[in-house]
């Protein structure tokens, strides 16, 4: 019985030690750019460069872009779905599978080439490219955005709610906002975080795009200094976990709300 209750401490210690292990060392790296001490200096160089604000803010605002597109694109297509189509739902879930096959790069040079030339051409001026690249982030967080979503209308009896506001004189407009969003709001936000996080570090798309996007100056930094890129690791871990934490603090309530039947 003791063997038995000391695997599972033995395998969960070893998780957790291959786990901090590197994240200790980064961190213990990142804090020695001052020689002789340790000192926050990486984190205030970083900090304090001007390219490091304006690609962050500039991936947070194709971010917002990409979110906002997707849940509009996403809810309804997935309600109508889960409501008409039912039987379309293997074939939707397999098409929203794509990008894990198609290689971002393959998805980059397709954009390239397509919205590069006429009639289609979108890569001449900063706007027009910059709705090209929501336009990728929102195919690379497809899967992530739509699987959110479906989970949320499985939760909820979505025909139940649509008949009782037909039944109202609710119009399709009206169900979709007073209706069907409101009761997405928890998995929207799991999806809009994950595609944040996803956005923020995505490189293949802005560099081949030539945007100045957060993972390309991540990458150009990297290549040129040596501590400030560790800090810079330790702060986008920082903000992940951020995310996951705001994820599980704004679910908790609707969590226990259905594992309670209520």
């Amino acid at each position: 019985m003791k063997r038995r209750r000391l695997w599972p401490l033995f395998w969960l210690s070893l998780g957790a030690v291959y786990f901090f292990l590197p994240l200790v060392a980064t961190t213990d790296f990142s804090l020695r750019a001052q020689r002789g001490t340790l000192s926050l200096l990486a984190y205030q160089r970083v900090l304090q460069d001007s390219q490091f604000v304006s690609s962050f803010l500039f991936s947070l605002r194709m971010a917002l872009f990409t979110i906002l597109f997707g849940v509009l694109l996403i809810v309804p297509t997935a309600y109508w779905v889960h409501l008409r189509l039912p039987h379309l739902r293997p074939l939707i879930e397999l098409l929203t599978l794509l990008p894990f096959v198609v290689p971002v790069i393959v998805l980059v040079f397709g954009l390239i080439r397509i919205y590069s030339r006429p009639p289609l051409l979108m890569t001449t001026t900063p706007a027009t490219t910059d709705l090209l690249l929501v336009g990728g982030y929102l195919v690379v967080a497809l899967p992530y955005l739509y699987r959110s979503i479906d989970v949320g209308l499985r939760a909820v009896d979505i025909r139940s709610l649509t008949e009782a506001a037909q039944s109202l004189g609710a119009g399709w407009g009206t169900i979709l906002m007073r209706v069907v969003f409101p009761n997405l709001r928890t998995a929207a936000l799991t999806g809009a975080l994950l595609t944040l996080a996803i956005v923020i570090g995505e490189l293949t798309l802005a560099q081949y795009l030539a945007r100045p996007a957060f993972g390309p100056y991540m990458n150009l930094l990297g290549k040129n200094r040596a501590y400030e890129p560790a800090a810079l690791s330790i702060m986008s871990f920082a903000l992940t976990w951020a995310a996951m934490g705001t994820i599980y603090w704004m679910t908790r309530g609707q969590q226990a709300q259905i594992g309670g039947g209520h």
